[in-house]
């Protein structure tokens, strides 16, 4: 559930449908790094992680989309796709600098496509909140963590766990 969510402790709110577990994942395009255009729905056949941060200019996203990188991507069949709205030329340095090689970045700075669709869109900011989506080979939502204070983790080992049972 997304009610009562923080940043710094403050009251925010997010714009966009709740997404909910059972839920079809909406398709949604963003920016990859080179400015290509990114498409969820190419994703198909894939159990998807998505890692959402506000900025991977920030210590907690730093770590959060490293760990992802570096954990959930040891099974061939799960890819993971971490969203912000930084522009991609910041993804991109941020990607070569901390060897993030088998997870896709993407910028949904453009249009907060994936942040209305998905409900992460911070209406005060206009950056994402953080969570995580689990989405299956069916394109059904599996599971869903909406963090309650923006500058905290994201619980890694629950939705790990979680992975392994898929």
């Amino acid at each position: 559930m997304r009610e009562n969510i923080t940043m710094g402790g403050n009251p925010i709110t997010l714009l966009g449908e709740e997404i909910k577990v059972g839920d079809q994942a909406p398709d949604f395009t963003a920016l990859n790094t080179d400015l290509s255009e990114f498409k969820f729905s190419d994703l198909e056949d894939k159990l998807k992680i998505i890692s959402v941060v506000p900025s991977v200019d920030t210590r907690i996203c730093e770590f959060q989309t490293i760990r992802f990188n570096e954990e959930a991507t040891k099974r061939d069949d799960v890819i993971v796709v971490t969203v912000s709205v930084d522009l991609p030329f910041a993804q991109k340095r941020f990607c070569v600098a901390n060897d993030i090689e088998n997870s896709i970045v993407v910028s949904d700075h453009r249009d907060l496509d994936f942040g209305m669709k998905y409900g992460f869109a911070i209406k005060e900011l206009r950056l994402l909140g953080r969570g995580i989506v689990v989405v299956d080979k069916d394109n059904v939502v599996r599971y869903v963590e909406y963090v309650k204070e923006v500058g905290s983790h994201p619980d890694y080992d629950k939705v790990l766990k979680f992975i392994e049972t898929l």
